[in-house]
């Protein structure tokens, strides 16, 4: 007799077998973002039984989310999107144990060994660098991933195993043409987030057709207060379309440069991980700004124009656009060949991105970034968050295997179908991320120096001194001309969560990851099982090139790597260390 179903679950149990049904009940898995996909992830697994979930997501919520992030509501605006997603979800299932965390998915404390407590996880992330982490992080732990993204109509859903698959790294990514408009009106990370600010919710707030005008309920409570917060500022906003010269220019800088900011400010649990945003002084750029020629400026657009220059060509186009606005009867809309507004989006936004401690560009630049935005399609999120679902069920029936596992694709261009699906690709032999091999230093608690890493490697894996290189986060720590930091202790190369990586010229790369334990140093596969680290993969091109030639300089003209001479090292301190430079920049990983 098999174990007892419950009601809710019996058609789950008919579909996919009590064992199968079993197997997702008794699984822990990590959903890592809580937007548009993960919205529809969370809700699909606490419906699917899946009883021990871990969800991680930094932002809060925006009122732009609300169209497509259906566990949010208007009185959640201004709340940590994983605690509010946990609470909705569990309404769906409360039987459903949910561990929500409003952290960086980036931080020290998401570790190997955290990775490792999981049977599976999902990626939810629209940031190619977190998204790029976590599929290392899955690597090194040797946990199945499913990785999956949108963009407008089109998705993807990825089933990803070392050693099985391709990773995610495995093929190039093209240049991001489209951007998430999620985070653009609290925790901007990229300037693109602040071009869209200034683009799509500045520009008509104060001169075309508000998108955010009005829609706020009527709430009690202590989440009534933020949305009355809200409703007030918007209203500020509008209500400075009255003003006109110097007066909306100081004003405008006031509301949104300034007194915005400092209420972002004022919510610490937001800033725990990152820098706060610091307002703008309008005292000093009226200053600074004197004497400066703004509509010269404005021509300038292949330069990146200071803070300053930028808060002079941002009055001027203010004033030219009130002007054109014919005290508000007439509607201004963004147009990237419309002089003015470009103007205005683009002094805008290099003023956020300088308040929110982000590179500044030059009008032209933004020019061709503001007209890349495409929206957020909700179906296509509830879609690939369904695929994500099966392929999960499918890797846990499995026993964490990729048997039936697909790469599926979603696309609105195929005139038969709008999924598609292909059989997995094996892993790149030349990609740099899965094609090494990762395994477990076992540090002893006291004592341990980066010689004894060396000196394990050489005795136990078959490395050589003299042509093993290793590097940590901070750069390389350790080559034959350079063993400054053979005293130093090991653990600080590990104790932030970061990794170290063994190299040379034969075998693949050795990425390590660090636990203390009692007993001597050992490496092992993270199973208490043997590393292998197998030869380097080489293409064609490269076996070529195996006769390497020196030219009149002793440097290699093609092919294998070649170790510098001492002559041509230089080192630099980084944080207590000795690391190598070449010409200006630190060696890092």
């Amino acid at each position: 007799m098999g174990p007892k179903v419950q009601p809710r679950e019996a058609p789950l149990a008919r579909t996919l077998s009590p064992a199968v049904l079993e197997s997702i009940k008794r699984s822990k898995v990590l959903l890592v973002g809580a937007g548009g996909i993960g919205c529809e992830l969370l809700k699909d697994l606490v419906l699917s039984s899946f009883l021990h979930i871990t969800l991680i997501d930094l932002d809060t919520i925006d009122l732009s989310n609300l169209n497509r992030q259906f566990l949010f509501r208007k009185q959640h605006i201004g709340q940590s999107k994983a605690r509010v997603a946990k609470a909705t979800a569990l309404q769906f299932n409360p039987s459903v144990t949910i561990d929500a965390k409003c952290a960086n998915i980036l931080a020290p404390e998401f570790n190997v060994p955290f990775y490792k407590s999981f049977d599976l996880v999902f990626n939810a992330l629209d940031n190619l660098a977190a998204r790029r982490h976590v599929n290392k992080m899955c690597l090194a732990a040797d946990v199945p991933l499913i990785e999956s993204g949108t963009t407008g109509y089109n998705g993807q859903v990825q089933p990803i195993r070392r050693g099985k698959t391709e990773c995610y790294d495995c093929s190039p990514k093209p240049v991001q043409k489209s951007y998430p408009i999620c985070t653009i009106r609290s925790t901007p990370s990229q300037t693109i987030h602040c071009i869209v600010w200034a683009k799509s919710y500045l520009l008509p707030e104060l001169f075309g057709e508000s998108g955010e005008a009005g829609g706020y309920e009527e709430t009690e409570g202590e989440d009534a207060a933020e949305v009355a917060q809200l409703r007030a500022e918007a209203a500020e906003l509008r209500m400075l379309r009255t003003l006109a010269g110097a007066e909306l220019v100081d004003a405008v800088v006031q509301k949104v440069f300034v007194k915005d900011i400092q209420r972002l400010c004022g919510m610490k649990e937001m800033w725990a991980h990152r820098k706060p945003p610091t307002p703008l002084d309008p005292s000093r750029l009226h200053d600074k700004q004197s004497g400066l020629d703004a509509a010269d400026l404005a021509l300038q657009d292949q330069r990146i124009l200071s803070i300053a220059e930028n808060f002079a060509v941002f009055a001027h186009a203010l004033e030219e656009l009130k002007s054109r606005s014919r005290g508000g009867s007439v509607d201004i809309e963004f147009d990237k060949d419309d002089p003015p507004t470009l103007h205005f989006v683009s002094a805008a936004a290099n003023l956020r991105a300088a308040i929110f401690g982000l590179p500044l560009q030059s009008e032209w630049e933004i020019k061709r970034m503001a007209g890349n935005i495409i929206p957020a399609i909700a179906t296509s999120n509830a879609l690939v968050a369904s695929l994500c679902v099966m392929q999960g069920i499918k890797i846990l029936a499995n026993n964490r295997g990729l048997e039936g596992c697909k790469m599926v694709f979603l696309t609105a261009k195929s005139a038969d179908r709008i999924v598609a699906a292909q059989p997995l690709a094996p892993p790149n032999p030349a990609c740099a991320v899965c094609s090494c091999s990762y395994a477990r230093v076992r540090v002893p608690e006291k004592g341990a120096t980066l010689r004894d890493l060396l000196d394990f490697l050489t005795a136990n894996l078959g490395y050589d001194s003299e042509d093993v290189s290793i590097a940590a986060q901070v750069g390389v720590i350790y080559e034959v001309d350079f063993d400054d930091n053979l005293q130093n202790s090991l653990w600080q190369y590990f104790e932030k969560g970061g990794f170290v990586v063994a190299s040379d010229n034969t075998k693949v790369d050795l990425v390590l990851w660090g636990e203390l334990a009692d007993g001597e140093l050992r490496i092992d596969d993270g199973e208490e099982s043997q590393v292998q680290v197998p030869e380097k993969y080489k293409s064609q091109e490269e076996d070529k090139n195996d006769d390497v030639t020196m030219d009149d300089e002793g440097e290699s003209v093609a092919g294998v790597k070649r170790k510098r001479s001492p002559d041509n090292l230089e080192e630099e301190d980084v944080g207590g260390n000795k690391v190598l430079v070449v010409e200006d920049g630190v060696i890092v990983l």
